[in-house]
């Protein structure tokens, strides 16, 4: 795997591993508990946020497929990821989830089913990441649904700044849960 992209793979599985462990002794009740009518619970943020990476990583595994085809990836996708990351950064800004990602989200109501989900995911990403050569990394195979084609690079970065963007939710949704 080129360096770049396993930097990178080890920040985003760094992330996953500290949610994953903030939340192991929660029960199914409070990971599924909700504090107001239409808010997420933790287990929804969660889904949320592997459906994005489940069905960006499904995107980028066909478009690998003809890579040799992609253009490559420049000055312009460069502002772009760096206007994302300000954007998922930006305290307060909220985002309406695409439609795609909500209309595939799965809905998990305990631990091992989303940790085994997001496992399946990181192992079908790095699968994906090792069987790009160094020289292709910058070749436009991922399309964010606001910033448009980017390299899987630039995916990586987005993967881990959406969870950054959700960590504040995740951690009040900690803390307001009711204990049992």
């Amino acid at each position: 795997m080129a360096p770049s992209l396993q930097s990178l793979l080890d920040q985003i599985e760094n992330q996953r591993s500290a949610i994953l462990n903030s939340i192991r002794s929660l029960s199914t009740a409070q990971l599924t508990h909700s504090p107001a009518q239409g808010q997420w619970s933790l287990a929804q943020v969660l889904s949320h946020i592997m459906s994005a990476e489940r069905l960006s990583v499904g995107y980028i595994q066909k478009k690998a497929l003809g890579i040799d085809a992609a253009q490559q990836s420049g000055l312009w996708e460069e502002f772009k990821i760096q206007l994302l990351i300000v954007s998922q950064r930006l305290p307060g800004l909220k985002f309406r989830a695409p439609r795609r990602v909500v209309e595939n989200t799965a809905q998990f109501s305990d631990l091992a089913s989303i940790e085994a989900s997001w496992d399946q995911i990181r192992n079908d990403l790095r699968a994906l990441l090792e069987n790009i050569p160094s020289h292709q990394v910058n070749r436009l195979l991922y399309k964010h649904p606001v910033a448009g084609y980017l390299d899987v690079r630039h995916a990586l970065i987005f993967f881990r700044e959406h969870i950054i963007h959700h960590q504040p939710q995740i951690e009040r949704l900690r803390n307001q849960i009711p204990s049992v």
